[in-house]
């Protein structure tokens, strides 16, 4: 599908794929609407034919314009704050963003400053756009690398099902201790709270289900570093610093689970890629997330 913005309405030409089709099972299956977002639709008129209000039930032909309202203005959810962000990849529906290290992705608290969704909000500000900021996922703080976010609510219901149908791909890139013998490898270990820490987590038997996908990139034997770029089926909290250290091979700069290397005063884990199908105009989207300036220089060394 391809949309064109004007104002708070999108416009879109029927092609012959859609033709008598109603402008309902349109809205339902080809763009997905969820029942919520389609009845405050309809509620507010915000379906146009040919620029006339129609019954949902009118069949369309091919070259038919429909116009749907799904820009809205709303508030922006956190406080907009002038801080500097690094686009990767911005259109009218989604805006991928790299978040640095020691940043939250969102804040924790009514109030909270100095997140990554504050200097979104501000973006969003200074762009003239008045929407909600929704991350469709978040990384820890001192993790960097790429987030999607949404630009209106139907993108946001959208790639909320991409994600949990695991259509949001998203690669990342490890430094680890020692040399990994594999070549690729899958940890299918479950994860859980560690009851004598706080925040920490643990490979448990009783934890929640886990899945991490690795492959070796490189090894640098004068550093002893293992460079590897790992994939998820699951999202549990911390993934793949309890994978990684329960294999032997912590993350260096990653203390909390045991990683004495002095190479980084951080744990050395970037987002460092981010694939989907784009939910309205069907372009494949492979974006690559630059590196921070102190995991670059560790990758360039010989």
């Amino acid at each position: 599908m391809n949309g064109n913005k004007y104002d708070s309405w999108c416009e879109t030409i029927i092609t012959e794929k859609n033709n008598n089709q109603t402008i309902e099972h349109y809205l339902r299956n080809f763009w997905h609407f969820p029942k919520k977002l389609l009845h405050e639709l309809r509620m507010e008129k915000g379906v146009k034919l040919n620029g006339e209000l129609k019954a949902w039930n009118t069949s369309l032909s091919t070259n038919d314009r429909l116009e749907i309202n799904i820009f809205k203005e709303e508030d922006y959810g956190v406080i907009p704050q002038n801080q500097s962000i690094e686009i990767c990849y911005e259109d009218d529906h989604l805006l991928i963003v790299n978040k640095p290290f020691g940043v939250d992705t969102h804040p924790n608290e009514a109030g909270q400053l100095h997140t990554l969704a504050n200097g979104v909000a501000y973006h969003f500000e200074q762009s003239g756009l008045k929407t909600k900021v929704r991350h469709i996922h978040r990384l820890d703080k001192d993790t960097t690398g790429g987030i999607v976010f949404a630009k209106h609510a139907l993108s946001s219901a959208v790639l909320d099902g991409l994600l949990s149908q695991r259509k949001i791909k998203r690669t990342y890139t490890a430094i680890v201790s020692g040399n990994v013998k594999l070549k690729e490898g899958t940890i299918n270990e479950p994860i859980g709270r560690d009851r004598h820490h706080p925040t920490r987590r643990r490979v448990s038997l009783k934890g929640d289900k886990a899945i991490t996908h690795f492959k070796k990139i490189n090894y640098n034997s004068k550093q002893n570093i293992t460079i590897l770029q790992c994939q998820l089926d699951t999202g549990r909290t911390h993934q793949i610093r309890v994978h990684l250290s329960h294999l032997g091979h912590p993350i260096i700069g990653d203390t909390l689970y045991g990683s004495k290397s002095r190479l980084l005063q951080r744990q050395a884990l970037h987002a460092s890629n981010v694939q989907l199908i784009h939910p309205f105009t069907n372009e494949p989207l492979s974006i690559d997330i630059p590196f921070p300036a102190d995991i670059r220089q560790i990758l360039n060394e010989k």
